[in-house]
């Protein structure tokens, strides 16, 4: 109302669009913490925890031996880090800003918007997070060795896009029955704590087995992340494509549920609960 009309070209408008995600990622950052410093601390003690919980429970149960050939702390990590990028965002984006929030009253922000901006600050923190938390285990515990260190990455992303697609379906249901969809997203949260296959080696583990976890993209993501980055691991139960297309039917089914959201939304929605 009070901003000069500006032309933009389609390059511009996407720089302009590009900064404004950029800013509202820093926004939540900082609104989970208002330290940088403790927000990142706590985002990795909660991967070291986990860890060393991990690292714990196959010591009491013996379960080192099923582990893949090579480091077994880097093994537990390949699979702690993904499930953690998976969780967070999608934690992040289902719990993003949406149509009725006050800040869609300002001009330039909408929900997509909101949700590349949660889905980028957790990217953040988790990344920052498991750089620290693998430099420190380099340093002062053992040199570890990568086989493929840009599969890796590429998967851990690839981790990190499924729970954007995942989130997006929570978010744009939620509205409609916020508690029924708030408990089954906490639901598949706890869920992929067994069905996120973090805990074993899918090559060593029996088909009628493997048969309760294939459908979960997170499920091949590790497994394939376990396959860049050791040597001697080839991963057979997985594949690289499954993740890939269920990412993009869940983002693209996620913007069109926004979408009719968004058009239907009103802020006495929640007024008779």
């Amino acid at each position: 109302m009070f901003r000069p009309a500006v032309k933009r070209t389609p390059t511009t408008s996407a720089l302009a669009i590009l900064e404004l995600i950029f800013h509202a990622a820093v926004r939540n950052v900082r609104k989970s913490h208002g330290n940088a410093v403790v927000g990142l601390l706590m985002a990795m003690t909660q991967s070291v925890l986990m860890v060393a919980i991990m690292v714990f429970m196959f010591d009491i149960l013996g379960m080192r031996s099923s582990a893949v050939r090579g480091d077994f702390v880097l093994y537990i990590m390949s699979g702690v880090f993904n499930f953690s990028t998976h969780s967070k965002a999608l934690s992040a984006v289902s719990k993003s800003d949406g149509p009725t929030s006050a800040m869609m009253k300002h001009s330039p922000m909408n929900t997509i918007v909101a949700i590349g901006a949660a889905a980028l600050g957790s990217l953040y923190l988790q990344t920052l997070s498991a750089l620290c938390i693998l430099f420190f285990y380099h340093t002062l515990w053992t040199p570890i060795t990568i086989h493929d260190p840009v599969g890796v990455a590429g998967m851990y992303l690839m981790s990190w896009a499924s729970g954007i697609g995942v989130g997006m379906l929570f978010k744009a249901a939620t509205p409609w029955q916020p508690e029924l969809f708030g408990i089954l997203t906490s639901i598949y949260a706890r869920a992929n704590m067994i069905f996120s296959g973090k805990m074993f080696l899918a090559n060593a583990t029996p088909t009628y087995i493997l048969s309760m976890y294939t459908w979960n993209p997170l499920f091949h993501t590790i497994d394939q992340t376990r396959g860049y980055m050791f040597e001697n691991y080839h991963p057979h139960y997985s594949s690289l494509s499954y993740p890939i297309m269920m990412t993009f039917i869940f983002i693209v089914l996620g913007l069109m549920g926004e979408n009719f959201t968004k058009r239907h939304a009103s802020a006495s929605w929640s007024a008779g609960r």
